[in-house]
Formats: C-alpha cells, structure tokens, sequence
C-alpha cells in the first residue's frame, strides 16, 4: 500500500495566534472539561512568557491532548503532532483540529520522514508552540513511563526554545467528576544540550513531577466505562 504525502510545509495552517475557531473551541471546551473533571494544575507561572516552547508529557489517554489544548495559555498557541489517517475515523476529534487548525500531520509509518521535521521547525520557527508525547503511545500505567522518542529534543534544540515539561496523573481510568493533576515544571533550557542528553534530563523531570497515584477508594464512578472510552 502507498504511504501518504505530507502536504507541503507552507500549507500548513501553522500560527502563534489562535484563530476564532479555537477561541470558540476553548470558551464551551473549558468549562465543559471542568464540569466532567476536577481539575488540579500546578505550575502554571512556569509556562515560559513571552516566547514558544516545546511541552512534553507523559500519555495516559485522550484526555491528556484537550488537558495541555485548554489549561496551558491560548498563545502562542499550542499544535500536535496528528496522524490524518487515524483522525479521520474519529470524528469529533478531527474536527476540532481541522477547525482549529493546531496541528501537524505526521504519517505513522514514516517518523523519520525529513517532510516532519520540515512542518514542526516550520511551526516554531514562526512563532507557534509544539506539543509531544515523547513515549509515542500511551503508558502502560498511572505512574509509570515508557523509553522516551528523541524527536522532541532534535525540534527544541534546532529552534532554540525550551523544553516545558508536564506530568499528567488521572487520565487512564476516567468517570464523572474524576480529579486529574496537571503538574508543570520549570522549563528546560535547549543550550548545550544534544538530543541524548535533553532527552534523558527530560525523561527525568517527569518522572520526578509525576504525582503519588491514589485511585478513589469506594464510591460509585459514574459514566467510568462511557468516559474512559470516549475517543
């Protein structure tokens, strides 16, 4: 089977300024995320301001992506790297990013391709911040890690910007009124680093953000199998 293009960097709806479409998005989003979770962010002062950044964390499950989209700040605004193949068979999803426009098309199959590095320094170069899950799927459990991809550490010290480092804790198992924490830590600076060693000191920041899991004891966890499940 023919593996699909990427589309040329220039086309890419890439931009530090969050359109209307994602204003909208964030003003019924927000409210709605804090309605179904109990939110906990910790950290938010160390987001870098003025400046694009680089955020990292770990991934647990769909919730992790809209969590970073609506509590870290509306600008420079915030792309993820998204396969188009898989997003096409969900729906919702895909609509938020085509209408958002905060993304950056990467085919599964061809991590390496140079046409990726292409679109993510092209995205920081004018000025957006990009968003990675280093471990590249999602993690096996509350707390724990998997090896950590490098490609966030090649984009981030290319583009001299700073590594902004989140730990999720929460995610994996989800019902209504749920408490999630979002703990941000100080950014890591890019200088004098190669991709070896920002990726090591970085896998080590989050695991040292990553909060104690405690899973509620008892009571009944209301939509648990509906919300877990969602995307």
């Amino acid at each position: 089977m023919a593996q699909a293009a990427l589309p040329p960097a220039d086309l890419l709806p890439v931009s530090p300024k969050a359109n209307v479409p994602y204003r909208i998005v964030r003003m019924v989003a927000i409210p709605l995320m804090r309605l179904c979770f109990r939110f906990q962010v910790e950290g938010l002062s160390n987001v870098p301001r003025p400046g694009n950044y680089v955020v990292i964390a770990n991934h647990l499950n769909w919730l992790d992506e809209f969590a970073l989209l609506m509590l870290l700040p509306i600008e420079p605004r915030l792309h993820f790297l998204a396969n188009p193949t898989i997003l096409v068979t969900r729906k919702v999803q895909w609509f938020l990013v085509r209408s958002t426009g905060g993304f950056v098309p990467v085919v599964q199959e061809r991590h390496g391709d140079p046409a990726l590095f292409r679109h993510v320094d092209r995205c920081l170069a004018l000025g957006g911040s990009v968003a990675i899950f280093p471990e590249a799927n999602y993690g096996p459990a509350e707390g724990e890690l998997l090896p950590f991809k490098k490609g966030f550490a090649h984009f981030a010290i290319k583009a001299g910007v700073p590594v902004v480092p989140v730990a999720l804790s929460g995610t994996k198992d989800l019902w209504f009124r749920k408490r999630i924490r979002v703990v941000i830590g100080e950014p890591l600076s890019s200088a004098g680093h190669d991709p070896e060693s920002l990726t090591a000191a970085a896998f080590q920041r989050i695991k040292q953000l990553m909060p104690a899991y405690r899973d509620q004891p008892g009571g009944r966890k209301l939509l648990r199998k509906q919300l877990t499940n969602l995307f």
